[in-house]
């Protein structure tokens, strides 16, 4: 209740300072606002922001927005654990230059501010040996102080983005992709809206033989194409409908009936569109990109490539956040710069801009600094906030901009000084159009050779191993499907030995991400020791934890809270967990 006081009393203090500035003000030039006058407009007017942003979460308290018990965690309770420290530290070293040195306080509290941030413009120094020596151990302690505030404000600000936005665009990208995703011609069709295939289509002649995997394709699309055009690009599927002739049937011509439509009114139309059932909205839903996920690996390959995407955007909206707010400090900054030291020093924008440039950077030539009474406190309060940003951006470039020169470089060494062993090969199966024209002009070539030297009988034990069936071993999918040839005993110890090697995982510099591969082994182990009634499984999901998942289903691994290391560890002790319980029931 006290809150809404305060905030009068800061609008009181605000109203008589410009009521004084206004009716009594100081008599130019012997007189002058002083430095301590402006810190307490300075602290009134940030005491009001901070309550406004009290009250704001006190109403979102009563809204309902917030829980009723609050619990700061160790990144919360470190922030403010180490900004009181530092600024404890600023204060009383103030404190202690202007008894040594014999400064004013609050000159000594922007000689304090300046030292700190490496700044050193050098307007105001130590000028006796205990002042100097003093400034040994207070900056290099000021400095680590400062380095640990600002990691703790970097961490702060990560984790509210990781929590508010980071997260809400994983689950979007999830959702669209969910929602494109088809895995038989029966959902293309249906999410399409074209008629379902006929049985005269589906029915072949049988021939003894098993189709061939390219001819039930090229069947298949024949039987969708003659709705319209599909672009296929990997995974993606974009249907491009033919247009429909005046008096054709269906789509293209093919099922549509010759009875005219009746027309709508307009209230009909309007709530067809409202209903999103409109003409226009059918045809650009036909035209969305959908994903074909046949397979499970291919969802797997879909999330990894969400969470990918993921990554970039937290990278890059870190860096547009931080540039941002960069760029907001430097040039309102360098307003009140201009307007504070119009009477000192005459500065115009672009000479603020430099001042404040330079100032961000700490380099601090010294050729300007501020010399006003109204300058000085506000160049404290400034600094503090905008050193500590630009501190931040220039780490989130390192994450992107930089990392990304790091990229370029190593890949033109790969080309040019420093050639790397397979460099041509990866680049010519990433273009498949230049591979294929390399490679027939290399047939060519080898033709014409053979027609100088003249054609050669082939071994005929080499045409027989020639014509021998493909022995390229089984696919990943065969192999997840198949039964394991092993024992569960045999399982279980390959269980210890997973738990061991995931344990192993955890202890990383870098979260560990686990190949499709050692997913279907982590997979095999889990769901091994479950119980085969359906039902049973269901209650031991709900007791233990999740044994059946879907790669871009809400309950993916890959969206966990936790790592991937600590999600399979955990499920791995489950396993074991079922395994000695069924063990011990047999016994």
């Amino acid at each position: 209740m006290l809150r809404p006081v305060f905030c009068l009393q800061y609008f009181k203090l605000i109203a008589i300072t410009v009521a004084l500035n206004a009716h009594d003000p100081p008599i130019r030039p012997g007189e002058t606002y002083s430095q301590g006058f402006w810190h307490a407009v300075i602290a009134a007017v940030l005491y009001l922001v901070g309550s406004m942003i009290l009250m704001i979460n006190m109403l979102g308290y009563f809204l309902g927005h917030y829980p009723q018990h609050f619990d700061l965690d160790d990144d919360q309770r470190t922030l403010i654990l180490q900004t009181m420290m530092f600024f404890f530290w600023l204060a009383g070293g103030a404190a202690v230059f202007s008894k040594v040195c014999g400064f004013t306080y609050t000159n000594a509290l922007y000689f304090c501010d300046v030292t700190v941030l490496t700044i050193g413009f050098g307007d105001i120094v130590a000028t006796n040996d205990p002042g100097r020596g003093l400034i040994f151990p207070y900056s290099v302690f000021g400095i680590i102080f400062l380095g640990l505030m600002i990691n703790s404000i970097r961490k702060f600000a990560a984790s509210m983005s990781k929590d508010k936005i980071i997260r809400k665009h994983q689950l979007n990208e999830r959702e669209r992709t969910f929602g494109r995703s088809v895995t038989s011609e029966k959902e293309l069709r249906d999410r399409l809206g074209l008629p379902p295939r006929r049985e005269s289509d589906a029915r072949r002649p049988s021939t003894g033989r098993k189709q061939s995997t390219v001819a039930s394709a090229l069947g298949r699309r024949a039987s969708l194409e003659q709705y319209g055009h599909f672009d296929v690009h990997g995974r993606n599927v974009t249907f491009h409908e033919h247009k429909s002739h005046a008096g054709g049937g269906g789509r293209g011509g093919a099922g549509r009936s010759m009875k005219p439509k009746a027309p709508l009114s307009r209230d009909a139309k309007l709530q067809e569109r409202a209903a999103n059932k409109g003409a226009h909205t059918r045809r650009a839903n036909r035209r969305e990109k959908l994903i074909l996920l046949k397979e499970e690996k291919d969802r797997f390959d879909a999330m990894r490539e969400i969470q990918s995407n993921t990554s970039r955007f937290k990278q890059y909206y870190a860096l547009a956040m931080s540039a941002l707010a960069f760029g907001i400090l430097w040039c309102v900054g360098a307003v009140v710069f201009m307007v504070a030291e119009k009477r000192e020093q005459q500065l115009s924008y672009f000479e603020a801009l430099y001042f404040c440039y330079v100032s961000l950077l700490t380099i601090g030539y010294g050729d300007l600094s501020p010399k006003s009474n109204a300058g000085k406190p506000f160049f404290v309060v400034w600094s503090l906030v905008a050193i500590p940003t630009m501190t931040i951006l220039v780490s989130d470039m390192g994450d992107t901009v930089v990392s990304a020169i790091n990229r370029g470089t190593f890949t033109l060494a790969d080309w040019t000084v420093m050639p790397k062993a397979g460099v041509w090969h990866d680049f010519l199966e990433a273009h498949p159009r230049l591979k294929n024209w390399l490679e027939q002009k290399t047939k060519e070539r080898q033709a014409k050779q053979r027609i100088e030297h003249g054609f050669s009988l082939q071994d005929p034990d080499e045409e027989a191993g020639a014509n021998e069936e493909d022995t390229s071993p089984p696919t990943l999918e065969k192999l997840a499907e198949e039964p394991p040839e092993v024992t569960e005993h045999d399982l279980a110890r390959k269980l210890a030995l997973a738990i061991k090697h995931v344990a192993n995982d955890l202890r990383a510099d870098r979260p560990k991400k686990y190949s499709y591969e050692e997913w279907v082994e982590f997979t095999r182990l889990i769901r091994f020791s479950r119980n085969k009634n359906p039902e049973e499984v269901e209650q031991e999901e709900e007791e233990e934890g999740l044994v059946e998942w879907d790669w871009i289903g809400e309950d993916s691994p890959m969206l966990a809270d936790v790592s991937e290391s600590e999600w399979v560890l955990d499920r791995l002790c489950e396993s074991l967990n079922r395994y000695t319980r069924t063990m011990a029931k047999e016994v």
